[in-house]
């Protein structure tokens, strides 16, 4: 087993050679069909002047920085949906590349100011939390974010919170440990955008380690405050990188209160990532890798509804056609894929079964059995 794992990083680490970088440099582009996604980023990342279009590297800043930043997607016609077309070379051409319009570190004042602005132009008020996974560089959370955003076409006010992960593959213990280190941040986000009277609603999704920095600060804050804010509607956690027994305890913590909202998780079938995290957990089952073909042990009614909100299904259809969140270019990544549970009733998967809703091709969540009997 060690020699598997020795193997698979040795193999990661070679094919991380040419990933991006340096492209968070704000250059001027007037394309037809091209669009803008901006984006608030808040961060536990400590800043870097050096390479230039780096911003934020993985190393712990101390406290939250904040930077404002726009990115240009070119026309629909001349990219696949779901990817990240990263340039070439730079600059990119933003006729068929991915490139940035805006890159401005903040103060937390501004970035209050420049949010708040945003959240009263989108007409449902609605803000989406993106918290990334392990191996993933700042501008690579930048750029995937952008694309996640753009694609799903869910009506939101995109906030990215990324913490200081090295971007390496053989830097997996360091950042479990930024993970730890980053949970505190992530909650004051939250609870600012809980505090906020322009925000009405609050989605959260977070990827692979990513899952524990979200849950352990949701856990914070019902323990806190008795439950969660009435504004959390929807919690996503797409391959999540979480002992299943110590979800269990989190997620005992977050339901005691008043009105939990729905926790949908997104799993991941074949995750060369999750079995390598559970190899080094002592073979410790991942909450993302729970096997969804099981049979549900509960009333089958229950299927579906816990991903009835626009912002899942929008989410969903895009993990379902191959969607991936990560941009780490090793044999270690995976697609999500196209299973969505009630994360509530997967804590017993290894057990008892789970309650499974498959997204179709329309975003439709589709009753397991069902299904099965259909074919």
């Amino acid at each position: 087993m060690r020699l598997a794992l020795l193997l698979a990083l040795t193999f990661a680490l070679a094919a991380c050679a040419d990933r991006p970088e340096g492209n968070l440099i704000a250059m001027e582009a007037h394309i037809a069909g091209a669009s803008t996604v901006d984006m608030l980023v808040a961060t536990t990342r400590a800043p870097v002047d050096a390479p230039p279009g780096v911003m934020f590297g993985g190393e712990r800043g101390r406290g939250l920085r904040f930077a404002d930043i726009a990115v240009s997607i070119p026309p629909d016609g001349v990219r696949k949906i779901g990817d990240v077309q990263w340039p070439q070379q730079l600059p990119g051409d933003p006729a068929r590349d991915f490139v940035t319009l805006r890159a401005d570190r903040m103060e937390l004042a501004e970035a209050k100011t420049a949010f708040d602005r945003r959240i009263v132009a989108n007409p449902s008020h609605h803000a989406l939390v993106f918290v990334h996974g392990y191996n993933t560089r700042f501008e690579e959370a930048v750029y995937r974010f952008a694309q996640v955003a753009h694609d799903s076409g869910a009506d939101i006010v995109p906030v990215l919170f990324t913490w200081p992960s090295r971007g390496k593959a053989l830097e997996y213990l360091y950042d479990r440990e930024s993970a730890n280190y980053s949970r505190d941040g992530l909650e004051v986000v939250l609870q600012a955008l809980a505090d906020d009277p322009k925000v009405s609603e609050v989605s959260i999704l977070a990827h692979s380690l990513g899952n524990y920095v979200a849950v352990e600060a949701l856990r914070q804050m019902a323990i806190r405050d008795r439950g969660l804010p009435a504004k959390f509607k929807n919690i996503m956690l797409a391959s999540p990188d979480i002992d299943v027994d110590v979800f269990r305890r989190q997620i005992a913590e977050i339901e005691n209160g008043h009105a939990a909202p729905p926790i949908t998780l997104f799993v991941a079938q074949d995750d060369k990532a999750l079995g390598l995290s559970k190899l080094i957990a002592g073979d410790e089952p991942r909450l993302g890798a729970v096997d969804p073909t099981q049979e549900a042990t509960d009333d089958p009614a229950r299927h579906g509804k816990f991903a009835s909100a626009d912002v899942v299904h929008a989410i969903g259809v895009r993990l379902a056609s191959g969607q991936t969140l990560s941009d780490a270019k090793s044999n270690l990544g995976e697609t999500v894929g196209a299973m969505a549970l009630n994360a509530t009733h997967a804590v017993g998967a290894v057990a008892a079964g789970v309650a499974t809703a498959p997204f179709d091709a329309k975003g439709a969540a589709v009753d397991q059995r069902a299904r099965r009997g259909q074919q």
